[in-house]
Formats: C-alpha cells, structure tokens, sequence
C-alpha cells in the first residue's frame, strides 16, 4: 500500500512538474493547459483496461500509467506547437488547429503504435513471470489508445476554443483603448 500510495503521489507529481516545465517552456499558462487536456483520456484509457483485463492496480501498473502520459504528452506538445507556429503565421484559430491536426496526424500515430507494438508483448503475459510485468504493457496499450483519440481530436478542438477566445478578447481590448 505504502509503495502505490507514493507512486500515486508521484504521478501527481510528475503531472505538476510537467505542467510547471511546460509553463516556463511556452511562457503561458494556456497551451500547458491545452496539453494536458488529453490526460483524462489516458487515464481513462487505462482504468478501462485494466478493469477489461481483470488487472489490478500496482506499481508496474502506475509505471505504465506514467509512461503512457508520457508519450500522450510528447504528442500534445507536438500538436500544439505545430499549431502555434501557425497562429503566429496569421492563420484563425480553427485553421491552424485543423492544420496542425492533419500535418501531425502520422508522427502521433506512429510514435503511439510504435509504443502500443512494443508493448503488447508484455501485455500479453506470456512465458515465464510474464504476468509480474504485464499490468505495466497493458496500462501503457490502452492509455496511449484513448490519449491518441484526444490528442488528434480533443487537443485542437480545446486549442481552437482558448486561442479563439483570447483572440477575441485582445481584440476587444484594442477596441476599448
């Protein structure tokens, strides 16, 4: 109990210092909030399989957790970046959402299928103590499944709306000057 309640508090943690590093890396407080919108996904992606696999939660399980949220976060930050570097070229919010949605479509895919590839070998649990590490294989495969979902979806449709609206809001403010 000791050891999942401190890797529970790591992930916390870990969560928190990635969003600090990822404030001082963009210099705003709205894209790491943009990025991290497709952890609940993650999370949820693993929950889901491990409840589908009859799975319970360890610490190979929470290690899983950490490297899928890992990745799912590499992902975002290329999305969003992507997408900034449109914003910035003059491109509405929704267009450069869009763009950056399509033109990284395959590397997201790929570097998640690469992983969830990778994995499934020790999700599977097969030979011997193969099932000591499979709860790790399985945490990443099925958080990486939902967290891609949400970084191609759900991660330009949240950068479109916060980008539209600040847009909107500076907008207002030159008026008001």
């Amino acid at each position: 109990r000791d050891a999942f309640t401190r890797m529970g508090a790591g992930l916390l943690f870990a969560i928190l210092l990635v969003y600090l590093i990822m404030v001082i890396n963009f210099q705003s407080w709205t894209d790491p909030m943009i990025i991290i919108s497709a952890l609940p996904a993650a999370l949820c992606g693993i929950v889901w399989i491990l409840f589908a696999t009859g799975t319970t939660f360890n610490v190979p399980s929470l290690m899983g957790a950490i490297m899928a949220m890992g990745v799912a976060t590499a992902n975002s930050i290329l999305m969003v970046s992507f997408a900034n570097q449109r914003l910035a070229d003059g491109q509405p919010p929704m267009e450069a959402a869009l763009e950056a949605a399509s033109t990284r479509l395959r590397p997201v895919l790929m570097t998640a299928f690469a992983m969830i590839v990778g994995m499934a070998p020790m999700a599977s649990g097969l030979g011997h103590g193969g099932e000591q590490n499979a709860p790790l294989g399985r945490a990443v495969i099925g958080g990486l499944v939902l967290a891609t979902f949400a970084t191609l979806v759900l991660v330009p449709m949240v950068f479109s709306l916060v980008q539209h609206r600040l847009v909107r809001k500076a907008r207002l403010a030159d008026i008001n000057l």
